[in-house]
């Protein structure tokens, strides 16, 4: 990415210099600490990205930067700018705060609990105060005041609304006019590009018929982004959507897997399930992907001569409380999944997700969704031999995710191969990707042991100034 910080830009959370990070959703930049933070809250809550080492869609990152400059952040402080919230002592924080628990508090009252956000007035009926924020987000879009269509969704307004009169979504309207950056935004927070309006038209058509073709195929990429970032991240490559190739199926390289019959019962339970499951089953192996990726560039991003502890790792999922307990602990259970584990299930819901969009789905349960997981975690542990693997009926948590064995197993895993015949990804490219991630891999454990010796040696310090203090 070419972007290149202005001096001027300061962290949104902290007002320190330099940030590094944006949060995607809500239109700012954060600096390294803030975003330890915002990491852990999950995406639900802020979705972060590096703004050097982390790829970027050239419009998304401008939706960001016009946000930013736009002045997103006072839709997120409105109560703070009140010169009433300093004489009752409410402040934000500043850079030379603590991470814990100063900054914090703040960042988790800020975004999670919005407790700085302009609150409208109390009505009796709450769903027809959405239903206004939403028609007024649908006339916005057509113009390019990004903020305030950021200020209608923190209140309440919907991405996906479908306008009774006007028989369309926001996206529709956005397409319609051109306005790329609505889109971004709209995408950001839900919108459907494949939302039909009422006469049977996609965002998609809308902008084509407007000779807005950027948009147009920009819609397209937002529509597969999903089995996009999933292809992405075990080959390194995506569909080239403009010539109608939509999916990349990669494979693992020793075929003899497919002969598994765990392998096979874990198929057949994930042809099974009804879309709807599908759908949050993939969403959720999306999150993870998310999770991983973001772990690597922010371990490989961070200055090592300062002590990198286990809590600015995120080990696991965090928990979102709009989904159900079973559905959270099996989101959590995906990072107990090593590599080839985790890239046979990807293979799977990529392979799937495709079958699904040509043909028609086989009825299925909820209960699948479990036995899937466990289904392709006994497989492989079966088909290994190997004693260490965890059983994977519990949640994941801070106490038993060790990176070193995490990083020991991914070693250990079989090498993948690409499958020609949805996108031709050669051996020695994929390859290539993969030594240089087990090499980044192998490179950050080492950093981390050498912080953790620090660590110790700190706490014998502070042991030993405690004690001469006591004398």
């Amino acid at each position: 990415m070419s972007k290149r910080l202005r001096s001027s830009e300061v962290c949104a959370d902290c007002s320190g210099p330099d940030p590094s990070w944006a949060s995607v959703n809500r239109g700012t930049f954060i600096c390294d600490e803030c975003c330890s933070v915002h990491r852990s809250l999950g995406r639900h809550i802020s979705q972060v990205r590096h703004l050097k080492h982390t790829p970027w869609p050239p419009t998304l990152l401008q939706m960001v930067e016009t946000l930013y400059n736009n002045g997103a952040n006072s839709i997120w402080e409105h109560s703070l700018l009140d010169p009433a919230s300093i004489m009752s002592g409410r402040r934000k924080a500043n850079p030379q705060d603590k991470v814990h628990p100063n900054k914090a508090e703040f960042i988790r009252a800020k975004y999670q609990m919005l407790a700085f956000v302009h609150r409208l007035p109390c009505r009796d009926d709450d769903s027809m105060t959405a239903k206004d924020l939403s028609k007024q987000l649908h006339s916005s879009v057509r113009t390019g005041n990004l903020e305030t269509c950021l200020r209608l969704l923190s209140l309440g307004a919907q991405a996906n609304f479908f306008h009774p009169e006007k028989g369309n979504t926001p996206l529709h309207v956005a397409s319609k006019a051109g306005q790329i950056l609505q889109a971004e935004l709209l995408a950001v927070y839900g919108a459907d590009p494949g939302t039909q309006d009422s006469s049977g038209k996609t965002p998609v058509d809308y902008a084509r018929q407007g000779g807005h073709h950027e948009l147009a195929e920009r819609l397209v990429e937002i529509q597969y982004e999903l089995t996009d970032r999933l292809a992405f991240y075990l080959c390194g490559r995506k569909p080239d959507h403009k010539n109608g190739q939509h999916f990349i199926i990669p494979q693992m390289a020793d075929s003899s897997l497919d002969l598994s019959e765990l392998a096979k019962a874990a198929k057949k339970k994930l042809q099974s399930l009804s879309n709807h499951l599908f759908e949050e089953l993939a969403m959720d192996v999306y999150d993870e992907v998310d999770r991983r990726e973001t772990d690597a560039v922010w371990l490989a991003t961070q200055n090592h001569s300062t002590l990198v502890t286990e809590t600015t790792v995120v080990p696991f999922l965090p928990v979102n409380p709009e989904y159900s307990s079973t559905r959270n602990q099996g989101r959590q259970k995906l990072a107990r999944f090593n590599a080839h584990e985790f890239a046979t299930l990807v293979i799977d819901i990529l392979s799937d997700a495709k079958r699904r969009q040509q043909g028609s789905p086989l009825s299925g349960s909820k209960d699948n969704v479990e036995l899937i997981l466990k289904t392709i975690s006994n497989q492989h542990s079966i088909e290994s031999q190997d004693n260490d693997q965890p059983d994977y009926d519990s949640v994941a948590s801070d106490e038993d995710t060790d990176l070193e064995a995490t990083a020991s197993k991914a070693n250990r895993q079989k090498s993948l191969d690409s499958d020609l015949s949805d996108g031709p990804v050669t051996v020695q490219e994929f390859m290539e990707v993969k030594n240089a991630l087990v090499a980044s891999e192998a490179k950050i454990q080492q950093l981390m042991k050498v912080n953790n010796n620090l660590s110790d040696e700190l706490r014998i310090m502070q042991k030993k100034l405690l004690g001469k203090d006591a004398n």
